[in-house]
């Protein structure tokens, strides 16, 4: 499935590489909510996404991310992390019928609840470990565990009324 939408899913890869650089890296809502909704990429792509590939296209979103902005292995360690942990995810909210189709986990019809869950979840995971990875000490780990977690309620907010807003029949 992906083979056939590879220049669909190229252009949303530039679109929001795009975006997150020059647009949700300049709000910064008093220094502690940083929306990255880059993630999205690694959440649309299709169920039938091999593992490998899933990791390959994690490590490089975050690559790109990081050459960038700099932060030297930062978003390529937490986007690493959050392809690892989407199949697991989709596992364990999705129904058999859901994991046997071949499009993207990522539908309207899939229901709000469903979307909250799997978003809220991977988000979370990725931003804790970007946090933790920024500030690299337990001395702080409170203020970076709140720094992700108000991060994940910006992010998960933007990802979600972009899929409604984009996706809608």
């Amino acid at each position: 499935m992906m083979g056939k939408n590879l220049l669909k899913y190229f252009g949303v890869f530039v679109l929001l590489i795009f975006l997150q650089l020059f647009l949700f890296n300049n709000i910064q809502l008093s220094g502690y909510i940083n929306p990255y909704v880059y993630v999205l990429f690694i959440l649309l792509l299709p169920y039938s996404t091999p593992g490998w590939l899933l990791l390959i296209l994690g490590f490089a979103t975050g690559l790109i991310l990081d050459t960038f902005m700099n932060t030297f292995g930062m978003h390529s360690s937490a986007t690493l992390l959050l392809a690892f942990l989407r199949p697991y995810m989709l596992n364990l909210i999705s129904d058999r019928d859901d994991t046997d189709r071949k499009g993207s986990p990522i539908r309207v019809s899939s229901g709000f609840v469903w979307l909250i869950k799997y978003t809220v979840f991977l988000v979370l995971a990725h931003h804790i470990l970007l946090f933790m990875i920024e500030s690299f000490t337990l001395s702080t780990f409170f203020s970076s565990l709140w720094r992700a977690i108000v991060s994940t309620l910006a992010t998960s907010t933007f990802i979600v009324l972009g899929i409604y807003f984009t996706l809608r029949k």
